[in-house]
């Protein structure tokens, strides 16, 4: 996987070797962030499920209602908000999908966090940071 270079990775970019599958990572970021911040974070962090086989009427009518090409993996409102593709550990399993990246660019042009994170463990590092940074521009 190439990356974009205005587009911040939290993760180790050189680790090769067994890992989750990108699902599990979403899986457990998600677990993760409803029991340690379950009134807060964990009610508003969401999954937009784009990805997946579809016939041509479902894609009609899923754009139609709203459904966003290249839509992230994790999402959290916020002042900013929290926009993170996550991928695999070992990046190289992994891959782009249409209007991944151009999602992620826009959203940073227009004033949100952007970021892909390799695995759980980088997308909670990428919380973190931002969750300190809003606390800093809060006071």
């Amino acid at each position: 996987m190439k990356f974009h270079p205005d587009i911040p990775v939290y993760g180790d970019i050189k680790f090769r070797g067994d890992c989750a599958c990108e699902t599990v990572e979403a899986v457990t970021f998600f677990a993760k962030i409803r029991r340690e911040y379950p009134d807060t974070y964990g009610l508003i962090a969401t999954h937009i499920r784009n990805e997946g086989k579809r016939s041509f009427n479902q894609v009609s009518k899923q754009k139609a209602e709203g459904m966003t090409k290249g839509a992230p993996d994790i999402i959290i409102p916020g002042s900013p908000a929290f926009i993170c593709e996550l991928k695999r550990k070992d990046h190289t399993k992994s891959s782009w999908q249409d209007g991944q990246q151009e999602y992620l660019l826009a959203a940073k042009k227009e004033g949100a966090f952007s970021c892909i994170a390799l695995g759980y463990e980088a997308a909670f590092e990428a919380f973190l940071f931002w969750s300190d940074k809003k606390k800093l521009h809060s006071n």
